[in-house]
Formats: C-alpha cells, structure tokens, sequence
C-alpha cells in the first residue's frame, strides 16, 4: 500500500545536448517507484517535456505495462500504424520494425490520427552496442525557428499524408486498421476524415489532411506537431526512393506527406525542416533499463541509426484529440 505522504524524486540532472535525468538508486520494483511518484513525474514532464530515469533496472515488457498502469494513465491503442510492431499488452509495444542503418526523423507519435498519446514511454530492456539513441527535440523551439513564411502556410493549410498499403512494405491492413474486412475499413475512413481508394490489385490508398500547428491541451503552447519530414518521400535513403518509385510508381509510394492543398513539398524544405530539428535535438545514449517519458505534443523524438542488439518497448498513454488542440484547418479533405 502506498505511503499517503508525498514523496519527492531525486534531483534533476541537466546537461546542455541532454535531455533531463533522473538518477534512481535501489527500488522495490520500477512499477512501485513510478506509482509512489507518478504526480511528480508527469510534473517533470509537463515542465521539461520529456525525462530520463536511470537505475530502474526494468528487463521485460510485462515490467513497462506495470510501470504504465502505476502512473494511472490510460493507455492507447495504435492504429493506422505505419511499420510492423509486436504488441506486448494494451497499449504495449516493440519498437517499429525500421532497419538499423537508417534513422527514423523526428515526429510526433501518431499526429496524422484524430486522437494520439498525449505521454509516451520508452524503456531500454538492451542497449545496442552504438548509436540507437531515442533522442527528442521541443516543437516550440523548432515552430520557432523555422521560416515564418513556410509555417505560416503550413498552419493555414494543413499537411496532407498519402499512403498505398500492400502486403509487401510496411504494416498490412490488419496491422493498420485492426481489420481486413472492406467494409469495416471503410467506415474507419469514413469517420476520421480519411479518403480511402481501392486499387483494382486489391490495394488501399488513403489520404487525410491535418494541422501542422496546434496548441498544447495543457499549457496551450503552439506546437510544430507533424510528422511532415519523416513520411516524406525526400527522407527516404535514395536508393529505397528510387525502388519504390520505380516497383510502385510515384503515386504508390507507402506513404509521402504534402502541403495541406495538395502541392508536393520539395527536398530542400524536407531538409530544412531535418535541419532544424537537428539543431534542436537532445540526445543521451541507451543504458540497459531506461525509462524515457515524453511529452508527445510538446517533443518530437527520433530513433538513431544503431549497431548490434537494441531492445527499446514503447508506451501510448493519456489519448489525446486533435479537436482539444486548437487545430488550425480543418480535417476535411481539399
């Protein structure tokens, strides 16, 4: 039974490139630590916009649902899921399946999708032999730093996300919509603002416009809260564009992201946008029992190539709607 005195954290570690630590001695268990303390914590969070605790020693997925259900937050179900996942339990899952020689970009979890964790969690069961780092950035600072011109378009437009779902390249149907049924696809579409197509293969083709700005539900900070430059096609290594142009056509590329009226977004603005995220980017090597927690509206997060073994679970909690945040355009289609 847990104490009904507060009881506080260890002190918080900053370092200019980090983000934010914390440095836990010998505990009961990471669940019992974290729920002792989950007030505490979401504070951090909510200050800092993302944490590390070190020290938790946590080694099997089982102990980071524990960890989830000490912080009483509820946890969310990924769908349209863009890469392959393991699920582990509610809420609970492996990383994405990405290869280990290319970096997943900056982005928000889920922002294309009408509800999105609010707090991520991300525990270290292995930490690969180099690199792999979960690194994160403040989507404040980056709004901020970008052209005023090129956000400004962006917040009145909106982006726009295309996929072309195959059973070859990413998740497949059942993986992305829980489903393969037609019919049950289609009223998914229907109800959150995403265009859906057939192909006369038997492939789905989908498209769905979001705000690139929003407001944080809590603080109402503006937010760069998209994932504009990772699904674009111009973050692709050149030799995966250049196969799956030439496999799949330009127009069936698994996913690519455009300006919100439809207007391709051109490689020199993919690269400034990575440009500016990297200025912004904070990193701190994987220790084998890592918790990372993040903000999901406040901090973008990416994955760093990586050599040898990496074991990293990843946590969805505390649903969000993109109608409690202030969205700048609306979700229907141009």
């Amino acid at each position: 039974m847990l104490s009904s005195l507060p009881i506080s954290l260890p002190e918080l570690e900053r370092e200019p490139g980090k983000p934010p630590m914390l440095r836990v001695g010998p505990t009961d268990g990471a669940a019992n630590w974290a729920a002792a303390r989950r007030d505490a914590l979401r504070a951090v969070v909510a200050e800092h916009g993302s944490v590390v605790v070190r020290g938790l020693g946590m080694r099997e997925p089982a102990e980071v649902g524990a960890v989830l259900q000490g912080l009483g937050v509820a946890p969310v179900t990924e769908r349209e899921a863009f890469a392959l996942r393991q699920t582990y339990s509610e809420g609970v899952y492996s990383s994405s399946k990405w290869p280990p020689t290319q970096p997943m970009c900056m982005h928000h979890e889920l922002s294309y999708t009408l509800e999105f964790p609010g707090l991520m969690l991300f525990a270290c069961l292995g930490a690969p032999t180099e690199g792999g780092a979960t690194a994160v950035a403040d989507s404040t600072a980056v709004l901020d730093a970008l052209p005023a011109a090129l956000t400004e378009r962006f917040e009145r437009e909106g982006w726009l996300l295309t996929r072309s779902y195959n059973e070859e390249i990413g998740a497949s149907l059942e993986q992305a919509f829980g489903t393969e049924d037609r019919g049950a696809i289609e009223q998914y579409c229907r109800a959150h603002a995403i265009e859906c197509t057939w192909q006369p293969d038997g492939a789905l083709r989908t498209r769905q416009r979001r705000s690139a700005v929003v407001r944080h539900p809590v603080s109402g900070r503006r937010c760069w809260f998209n994932q504009i430059a990772f699904l674009n096609e111009w973050t692709m290594a050149p030799e995966v564009r250049e196969y799956l142009i030439d496999e799949y056509g330009p127009d069936g590329l698994p996913f690519n992201t455009r300006y919100g009226n439809g207007d391709p977004v051109t490689e020199d603005v993919v690269h400034l946008l990575n440009e500016v995220y990297e200025a912004h980017t904070a990193r701190r090597p994987w220790e084998a029992g890592d918790l990372l927690l993040i903000d999901n509206v406040r901090t973008a997060h990416s994955r760093e190539p990586f050599e040898g073994p990496r074991d990293v679970v990843v946590a969805l909690a505390d649903p969000v709607r993109l109608a409690d945040c202030s969205p700048t355009v609306e979700v229907t289609l141009p």
